[in-house]
């Protein structure tokens, strides 16, 4: 019995073989899968709109434009969350229920970025703050434009 992983150099034995008989199953399944989404693309305005109401939180200028760039963290070692459907770890919507739900996060803080348990937070106010799966931190920022140059510029 032949191993159908071993070249046989056999003219004899070979045989032609075409991608669809060696991949046609596999693209079969593959193209059947749900696509995700390309988390890298910017938001709608209609996207942007739709996770407000969905996160019941209503989004500062300043961050939704933030998002409409492409949510680009610049010198950061960390990835913000993203409002686009299906996008893994970074989907705000998962990253809030998590630090709502079994982090403890207030629910009046809007988590725009996790790292390492720990989040900065959008506040009703437009303010960011640094919560701390720790304890408390005194770190906050008026504005989330003063939080970015800071965070991310700046500290990168």
């Amino acid at each position: 019995m032949r191993d159908n992983w071993s070249i046989d150099t056999d003219p004899q034995h070979q045989e032609a073989a075409s991608p669809a008989m060696c991949c046609g199953p596999v693209i079969f399944t593959l193209s059947r899968l749900p696509m995700r989404s390309d988390i890298f693309r910017s938001p709608t305005d209609e996207e942007i709109a739709e996770a407000e109401v969905k996160l019941a939180f209503l989004f500062p200028s300043a961050y939704r434009s933030f998002l409409k760039s492409g949510g680009d963290v610049a010198n950061a070692k960390f990835e913000a969350a993203v409002v686009l459907p299906d996008s893994g770890h970074l989907d705000i919507f998962n990253v809030a229920a998590t630090a709502w739900g079994t982090m403890g996060v207030p629910r009046s803080l809007l988590p725009i970025v996790e790292d390492n348990g720990d989040y900065f937070c959008l506040t009703p106010q437009g303010e960011v703050i640094h919560w701390s799966h720790n304890g408390t931190t005194n770190e906050r920022w008026p504005t989330f434009d003063a939080w970015y140059q800071q965070v991310c510029v700046e500290r990168g």
